[in-house]
């Protein structure tokens, strides 16, 4: 069988057995394309581990991330796990594959002065009634108060708010659903947007559910949302490209420095491993050292 039809076959398995989200298999198959594209689209048992090595090695000569070389590899010890499971292949070449240590790189933080600049600026962007800049500053909002990836706030329903708890409902990775709250700033925010800028939103479109909507009244996709927040971002944190993860990672950042629990941060995160979360004690650390090295007589 060739790789092509392999990977196709291995595409629906994960869709339909795995159950895994769209952007996933998406990524999957992505990373076997990068494969057949180096060995060609020859016959899947043909393929050996000097195959796969000489494809991460031309990875590695063409300056692909060591995370990008590490999910590659990954991917295809996946993918030829499950062919000798499906007696596609006798012999598995992947088993002695090695990956790239990953780099620790510390994520993009803003401190707690800097958003309270932004969104005091898409408030008063807000404030002249616009129904984009209501739902902006409500969308700026609750990515900050709740620390949510930007996929599950554009896949949020307007029953999956909780006005009176002050939380919302998501769908995160995995299709594992959490509940996390969110805090006045964010609620009298997307009151505002509710009242006063989806329905001008919606009135444009032919009727859905979505509580984030486009310019043409339809759900507000995850590209669009990444531009509106990078737009906001971008000056006041002084990168070329920022997007909706500085601010996750602000939130637990900023939570952990308030003294917040790291299990609980986990949770809130929806991390499905403690591990995930700990990269943003070293962010902590990292303040907490520069601080020390500035006040402390023996530092």
């Amino acid at each position: 069988m060739r790789i092509s039809e392999a990977a196709g076959r291995y595409a629906a398995h994960l869709e339909r057995v795995r159950r895994l989200s769209p952007a996933t298999v998406r990524a999957y198959a992505a990373d076997l394309r990068s494969l057949t594209e180096a060995v060609g689209d020859t016959d899947l048992a043909a393929v050996g581990l000097e195959d796969l090595r000489d494809w991460l090695w031309r990875l590695a000569e063409n300056d692909a991330a060591r995370a990008t070389i590490a999910r590659r590899t990954a991917s295809a010890r996946s993918f030829f796990t499950w062919a000798l499971g499906e007696r596609i292949i006798e012999t598995d070449p992947s088993i002695r594959l090695i990956a790239p240590k990953r780099g620790r790189a510390l994520p993009k933080v803003a401190t707690a002065q800097t958003l309270d600049e932004v969104l005091a600026a898409a408030h008063t962007r807000a404030a002249e009634g616009d129904p984009a800049a209501l739902r902006d500053a409500a969308l700026l909002e609750i990515l900050y108060a709740s620390a949510l990836r930007v996929a599950e706030v554009c896949a949020c329903d307007v029953d999956d708010l909780d006005h009176d708890q002050r939380t919302v409902r998501v769908l995160g990775k995995g299709s594992k659903e959490r509940v996390v709250p969110f805090g006045a700033p964010a609620a009298g925010a997307l009151t505002a947007y509710l009242v006063r800028g989806r329905p001008v939103l919606a009135a444009r479109g032919a009727g859905t559910s979505a509580l984030f909507l486009g310019a043409r009244g339809g759900r507000l996709g995850t590209r669009a949302a990444y531009d509106i927040v990078s737009a906001a971002l971008a000056p006041a944190i002084g990168a070329d490209t920022v997007g909706p993860h500085a601010l996750r990672h602000s939130a637990a950042t900023h939570l952990l420095d308030g003294g917040a629990d790291l299990r609980t941060v986990q949770e809130m995160l929806g991390h499905a491993s403690l591990g995930t979360t700990q990269i943003y004690t070293h962010v902590s650390a990292e303040k907490l050292t520069a601080a020390y090295r500035l006040a402390h007589p023996r530092a």
